[in-house]
């Protein structure tokens, strides 16, 4: 007897299983919309012209594949944090911004969870968006704590709750972790605007609750700065909380997987020992992040003329994803103008389930059966077809 043999089988992740069935797909005129990457107009996921440009000086001139420090490679934890706050910003200033790099935004989200729960509040719970990213449940699952939501999406008014997120946070119990999009939601690319920023970081310190900001698409939805706004005004407003950072989509680095978790403090002192125990907790986890990535994202952002050739880059990902969501409409899909409210990568189509799996059998047309659909998978080939399938199972 073997003693693995009363372990049941994982349940399948809905998006990679949704790419298996589309591997699997014979039909000639398959589109995937399910999986959450950037797309060109040729549907391929690009390999940005200032990445390539670091590979290639990385490979004329190699370094040895060293270990790095348990807090990350340092150039890049500076500049990864100058972008998500501002290169002259005063929490960057004073040293009141702990900063070490993680296995992109998902390890920085671990990492924050580990140490919230293990250094701070051992019984807090976590809320996050209804719906949020389903890994947000599962890795603060897997951390040991209590996962609930708070009131998001408003499928009715096809916009954001936010007399019900509020009223939901308020509920809270002090200490617990509240998750929050800072731009793109996943999965439904609403977000909150400027306007609201200031009132729900009085809620959060008034309330004693500890935010946790997932920045995982900054410069997709207005540019680097705007998108990096709900982090400024909290650190601004005099908060501590953690941002978890990626260059997954922003570099087009997926398997790369560098990010950073950030953690604002009251002082650099009190910074100092956030950061000591986010290290120690990465050699706990991991031991220390991979080099390359790191490496790569730091070149980049430090060198001007590589930094303006990926700014424009980014905008070009940027404004070609807001495209798509105007063919979209005017391939034939009018009733759905509510996906020029959206932003980022993901949009809430508004599609039942039936309707999704219909897609899905009948026109090889694949997105979640919650309805969401990646923006970024369209381009000038598929977004007439996926318009016309989209009508037809819609339309009943």
């Amino acid at each position: 007897m073997s003693i693995f043999a009363s372990l049941d089988a994982a349940p399948n992740d809905p998006i990679f299983h949704l790419t298996d069935l589309f591997n699997q797909d014979t039909g000639p005129r398959k589109v995937n919309l399910g999986v959450g990457v950037y797309q060109d107009d040729n549907g391929r996921v690009p390999l940005l012209k200032s990445v390539e440009k670091v590979q290639k000086q990385m490979a004329d001139d190699p370094d040895p594949w060293t270990y790095l420090p348990m807090r990350g490679w340092e150039p890049f934890n500076e500049a990864a944090q100058e972008l998500v706050f501002g290169a002259d910003s005063e929490p960057v200033a004073s040293g009141r911004v702990a900063t070490i790099q993680s296995l992109s935004g998902t390890g920085a989200l671990l990492l924050g969870a580990d140490l919230y729960r293990h250094q701070i509040d051992s019984d807090a719970p976590m809320i996050a968006s209804d719906p949020t990213w389903a890994n947000h449940h599962s890795l603060f699952r897997y951390a040991g704590y209590r996962t609930g939501s708070y009131r998001y999406y408003d499928a009715d008014a096809q916009d954001i709750d936010v007399e019900g997120m509020f009223a939901d946070i308020r509920a809270a119990e002090p200490g617990t972790v509240v998750l929050l999009h800072a731009c793109c939601h996943n999965p439904t690319g609403y977000d909150l605007g400027p306007e609201h920023w200031g009132p729900l970081a009085e809620l959060l310190a008034e309330r004693g609750l500890m935010p946790f900001i997932d920045l995982a698409y900054e410069g997709f939805s207005r540019g680097l700065v705007e998108d990096a706004g709900m982090v400024r005004a909290f650190a601004a407003a005099g908060l501590s909380f953690f941002v978890a950072s990626s260059f997954s989509k922003n570099m087009a680095m997926y398997g790369g997987r560098t990010g950073a978790i950030h953690a604002v403090c009251a002082d650099a002192d009190e910074a100092a020992r956030v950061k000591s125990q986010l290290a120690r907790t990465v050699r706990s986890l991991y031991s220390n992040a991979p080099f390359q990535g790191a490496t790569i994202a730091a070149t980049i952002l430090t060198d001007p003329d590589l930094r303006a050739g990926w700014e424009e880059e980014v905008t070009t990902m940027r404004t070609r994803i807001t495209d798509m969501r105007a063919a979209l409409l005017a391939a034939g899909v009018e009733d759905m103008g509510f996906i020029t409210r959206q932003a980022g990568m993901f949009s809430f189509s508004g599609l039942s389930r039936d309707e999704m799996i219909r897609l899905r059998e009948e026109y090889h047309v694949y997105g979640l059966d919650t309805g969401r659909i990646c923006m970024a998978a369209l381009n000038s080939r598929n977004v007439e077809y996926v318009a016309s399938a989209i009508a037809a199972v819609h339309r009943g």
